[in-house]
């Protein structure tokens, strides 16, 4: 049985019109997912492989439809268990991306969310990288986890559905830097 992992209706972003602390702005780009069934290759790319990707993932991702597709207006991404001979990782899964197709400077991002029940090993996020990612790698080029859950604090604590962390990584002084806090939600 597939895991959503998520579901993002619509992704918005907004530009500032003048000083970073307005809290309003011009809408410069959203996608609906509102028209076929595959994404926009103009605006997003995929990362297809299995190599950890730093974090020592264990699923294989693809462009499948299977792992990646949009449904009524809706981009599901979803965790399926490799069928005997299809994946030798065990699962599959889907890793969407804009890099070198779609940039901001400053701007707020805006995504509706919908979580899968987690077990132990799930991992679903939202977050971004600094468009020099290519360039200069991680974590030089800077990184904002809007939202992440499934984390082995959550896990041991009883908490993993209930979690939400968000975080900044950068290099400072040749060393990895970082800020993260986490929140319990009410159940």
């Amino acid at each position: 049985m597939p895991v959503y992992l998520s579901r993002i209706v619509p992704l918005v972003i907004f530009l500032f019109n003048g000083a970073i602390a307005s809290a309003s702005g011009e809408l410069i780009w959203s996608d609906d997912f509102d028209s076929g069934t595959s994404l926009n290759q103009n605006v997003w790319s995929y990362d297809l492989g299995a190599s950890g990707w730093g974090n020592r993932e264990l699923q294989e991702y693809t462009s499948a439809p299977q792992n990646v597709r949009i449904d009524n207006g809706n981009l599901v991404i979803t965790v399926r268990e490799s069928v005997s001979g299809e994946d030798d990782r065990g699962f599959t899964s889907a890793r969407v991306r804009t890099e070198n197709k779609l940039t901001f400077k400053y701007g707020n991002i805006e995504a509706r969310i919908r979580i899968p029940d987690l077990a132990d090993g799930l991992w679903p996020a939202f977050w971004t990288l600094g468009d020099n990612f290519s360039r200069v790698g991680w974590p030089s080029c800077g990184e904002l986890d809007i939202m992440e859950m499934g984390s082995a604090s959550a896990i041991s604590a009883g908490v993993i559905n209930r979690r939400v962390g968000s975080a900044a990584h950068w290099e400072n002084q040749g060393e990895v830097a970082g800020y993260s806090r986490y929140l319990n939600t009410a159940s």
